[in-house]
């Protein structure tokens, strides 16, 4: 091994090591919302979230048959699997509502996500 190859490791194990903190305190820093899908519902049916902040949604489908989480506005598509759960992140977004339905069941499954100044 080279001199300068000794030298440039331990900078290159500070380098890793602070893109694997940062990384680390992004996800920890995340919100985590939950939200279950029951009876063909949403539940619950509105969430708030502050502005310009990137929230991660965590569906959990209680029911026996696979459901749609879909908004156009969100931009997001994503079929979760009966009993099964799924992770959607979302933002950072403006304020406003933003509508959100299961496709499968979109008479019953209706909600929306309100982005409100913190």
């Amino acid at each position: 091994m080279t001199l300068k190859l000794v030298c440039r490791l331990p900078v290159i194990a500070i380098v890793f090591l602070s893109i694997v903190l940062a990384s680390h305190y992004a996800l920890a820093a995340t919100p985590v919302i939950e939200i279950k899908i029951q009876n063909h519902l949403f539940l619950p049916e509105t969430i708030k979230i502050p502005a310009n902040t990137k929230v991660k949604l965590l569906i959990n489908n209680l029911d026996p048959t696979a459901e749609e989480f879909e908004s156009y506005e969100l931009n997001r598509e994503k079929v979760i699997s009966g009993n099964r759960k799924a992770v959607i992140f979302i933002g950072p977004l403006p304020p406003g509502e933003y509508p959100f339905f299961g496709e499968f069941y979109p008479k019953t499954a209706q909600g929306k996500v309100v982005v409100i100044e913190p």
